[in-house]
C-alpha cells in the first residue's frame, strides 16, 4: 500500500507559489495527481490554460480566482472546478498565505498567454 508521509512531499516552486506533491507517478499514482499549494500574500500568478480538469479546494485563506474571464472570491472550504481548456488565474490579495489541495489526472500541462507550455512535475 503506497503511503506518502507528510514529510515526504516533493516541493516545487514557480511564479511565487510552492507546490508540494504527494500523489503522482513518482509516488505510485497511475491516474491521479494531488498536491498542496501554498500561495503567499500578494501573489498574482499568470493566467494559464489547463489541458486537464483540476479540482481546486481552498484549505485556508481566501483568493481571487479568475476562470475564463470571470473572477470570484473564494474562501476556505470552497472548491473550484476547472475544466480542461479553461483559462485559470489565482491572486492572493490577503495578508497571509493561502493553502489549497488540488487534484488532476496525470499528464496535465499548462499554456501561458505568450505560448510557453509548462509540464509541471507535480502533475506528471
Amino acid at each position: 500500500m503506497p503511503v506518502v508521509r507528510s514529510s515526504e512531499g516533493t516541493t516545487h516552486e514557480i511564479h511565487g507559489t510552492r507546490f508540494v506533491s504527494y500523489a503522482s507517478p513518482r509516488t505510485g499514482g497511475k491516474e491521479l495527481c494531488a498536491w498542496r499549494g501554498e500561495i503567499p500574500a500578494g501573489t498574482k500568478a499568470p493566467a494559464h490554460t489547463v489541458s486537464r480538469e483540476e479540482i481546486f479546494h481552498l484549505l485556508t485563506g481566501e483568493l481571487l480566482i479568475t476562470l475564463d474571464g470571470r473572477t470570484e472570491r473564494v474562501t476556505a472550504g470552497d472548491t473550484v472546478i476547472i475544466n480542461a481548456g479553461a483559462v485559470f488565474a489565482v491572486e492572493n490579495p490577503a495578508g497571509r498565505t493561502a493553502t489549497s489541495w488540488v487534484t488532476t489526472s496525470v499528464g496535465l500541462t499548462a499554456e501561458l498567454a505568450d505560448g510557453t507550455r509548462i509540464t509541471p512535475p507535480w502533475a506528471n
